[in-house]
């Protein structure tokens, strides 16, 4: 399903979630684990970059062992992580915005996994979720313009950008991805920062397939949409 909203566009489907599991795949980042204090917090320096050499540098910089398929990593990308954190910390920094999430083998190894809503409720049956999914797509097109418009940088109307959302049983936004890059590293950061603060007022109706795929659009014009009278359903 499709729903035009001038500059946006929400596209509800499903993907079909992958579990990893340590020990099948022959790319692994630290060659051996090491003993990790998981509460003890470690300066980390690691730049915005593709997601596979993020995580080797966060393996390095924290001694965690990270095991990954690189097929999953593939067109991925990290957020920045500077600064002093527990380890679990920064890699939940890390990963967001990715679509990935951590699976621990044990405190100081993990492999990844592609996110998964926790809590969520059992699918409706086919076809009986169309008009229900049309309405939610509204409530989420108003918590997501919401967000997005209390910042300048990420003001709907005047780039191009395609995102998942993973929304939770309870309309908070668990986990995002940006599939498709505004062209401005630093716009898609905030992006990416603004999507955290999502709570769609309505609970997620058992029908809604995930992730949802979003497609914003310049508008016609190329100007930035007004957003002074938008009431969006939701921002923690």
């Amino acid at each position: 399903m499709t729903v035009s909203l001038s500059f946006f566009r929400l596209v509800l489907r499903g993907i079909a979630l992958v579990v990893l599991l340590v020990g099948q795949w022959p790319v692994c980042l630290a060659a051996e684990p090491l003993k990790v204090d998981p509460q003890a917090r470690v300066d980390l320096d690691i730049a915005a970059q593709d997601l596979a050499g993020a995580l080797d540098a966060f393996s390095r910089q924290t001694g965690m062992a990270v095991l990954v398929d690189r097929d999953l990593t593939r067109a991925r990308r990290s957020l920045a992580v500077h600064g002093r954190y527990r380890a679990g910390e920064a890699l939940a920094l890390l990963l967001t915005g990715s679509g990935l999430m951590a699976r621990y083998a044990r405190a100081d190894a993990f492999t990844l996994q592609v996110a998964q809503v926790s809590e969520s409720p059992t699918r409706g049956a086919p076809g009986k979720g169309g008009a229900l999914a049309g309405s939610y797509a509204r409530a989420i097109q108003q918590a997501i313009e919401q967000a997005l418009c209390a910042v300048p940088l990420t003001r709907p109307g005047t780039y191009r950008a395609v995102l998942q959302v993973w929304i939770g049983h309870d309309g908070a936004l668990q986990h995002s991805r940006l599939v498709s890059s505004t062209g401005d590293v630093q716009r898609d950061g905030a992006l990416v920062e603004r999507l955290r603060t999502v709570r769609v007022d309505r609970s997620a109706p058992s029908s809604l397939r995930q992730p949802v795929t979003l497609l914003l659009m310049p508008d016609s014009a190329g100007t930035s949409m007004d957003c002074t009278e938008r009431k969006g359903a939701a921002g923690v």
